[in-house]
């Protein structure tokens, strides 16, 4: 569990809230209270007392540099008490970050220096709860949410806290 002072930079996805419905139907606590359906960029990021103006700058010129995007959600993945949906349209934008930062491991270093790029639907269930959870997702897909931004977030005593909104840059014509 992260302790207070964790930050992340997320993209959030609203149109996936669906498939986070669907879990908490199944079980509530298997979906993270607190965020909105997001791909991660990076978790854990900075502590958040490394957290200033600098930061704040260096995440806005990494999201200047992509373009907002459309994010196909097809492809359910359950692995070990973990339910997801791929997002490979934003691995370009959560590997430059990845990059920026590289002294910061993304999960601990436990899913090596780039991780896929997914959305958690559920995590922390047991196998009936998981096959119940995909078996609801899978019925979801496909669909497509729209990638407008970079956010930087901090837990807090009161929970996740938007730090900062950096925008994705226009699409080009």
């Amino acid at each position: 569990m992260p302790v207070i002072g964790t930050s992340a930079l997320v993209v959030e996805l609203p149109a996936a809230a669906g498939l986070l419905e669907a879990a908490a139907a199944v079980n509530p606590g298997l979906v993270r209270p607190g965020l909105p359906p997001h791909v991660t960029a990076l978790y854990p990021f900075l502590p958040g007392e490394r957290l200033d103006d600098s930061v704040d700058a260096a995440v806005t010129e990494l999201a200047a540099r992509h373009e907002v995007t459309d994010v196909p959600l097809t492809d359910l993945v359950v692995t070990g008490g973990f339910v997801a949906v791929a997002a490979p349209a934003l691995q370009p934008l959560a590997d430059a970050a990845c990059d920026r930062w590289p002294d910061v491991l993304p999960y601990g270093g436990r899913f090596g220096p780039h991780p896929p790029a997914h959305v958690s639907v559920a995590l922390g269930g047991s196998d009936t709860e998981n096959a119940e959870v995909a078996e609801r997702t899978r019925a979801l897909l496909p669909l497509t949410g729209r990638a407008e931004g970079l956010h930087l977030v901090v837990l807090t005593e009161q929970g996740w806290q938007l730090r900062l909104t950096a925008p994705l840059a226009p699409p080009a014509r």
